[in-house]
C-alpha cells in the first residue's frame, strides 16, 4: 500500500533520483536519501544515504550520513557512518568514515581517515552547534 503524501508529507520527499542521462554542475544539498546515476559536477551534501550507481559519477566533496558506491567519486568524501565501496566502485581522493567496507574489485585511492577520526570530527561539530 502507497501513503498519501498529505498525510506523510516527509516521506514524499525523503528520497530523491539523478537518473542515467542527467548532468548536473552545481551544488547538491538534501535533507533525505540520495540515489546518483547520472553525473555531478559540485559538492553533495546529504544528511541521508548517498547511493552512486554503477554509471554515476560525482566531482567535488560528499558529505552523507552513510553511502555506497558503485560508480565514481574524486574528491573529498565525509561519511558519518558507513562508507560501502562495490566491486565496481572507483572513489579518488580524501575520504574520512567510521567504517568502511572495500569489496574485491573496487578501487580506493588517496587518503582514508576512519574510527576514531570521524568521531572527534562529529563530536567537534556538536560543541560548535551547541555554544552557537
Amino acid at each position: 500500500m502507497i501513503s498519501s503524501p498529505k498525510k506523510f508529507p516527509e516521506q514524499a520527499q525523503a528520497s530523491n533520483r539523478i537518473l542515467l542521462g542527467t548532468s548536473i554542475q552545481g551544488d547538491l544539498a538534501s535533507d533525505g536519501d540520495v540515489r546518483i546515476d547520472g553525473k555531478i559536477k559540485g559538492n553533495v551534501k546529504i544528511a541521508g544515504k548517498l547511493v552512486v550507481g554503477e554509471h554515476g559519477l560525482v566531482e567535488g566533496e560528499v558529505e552523507c550520513k552513510s553511502a555506497a558506491v558503485a560508480g565514481t567519486i574524486e574528491g573529498t568524501v565525509k561519511v558519518e557512518q558507513t562508507l560501502a565501496v562495490g566491486q565496481t566502485g572507483k572513489v579518488s581522493g580524501k575520504v574520512t568514515t567510521d567504517k568502511l567496507s572495500v569489496e574485491p574489485g573496487a578501487e580506493l585511492n588517496g587518503s582514508v581517515s576512519m574510527g576514531a577520526v570521524m568521531r572527534k570530527v562529529s563530536k567537534a561539530k556538536e560543541d560548535s552547534a551547541k555554544t552557537a
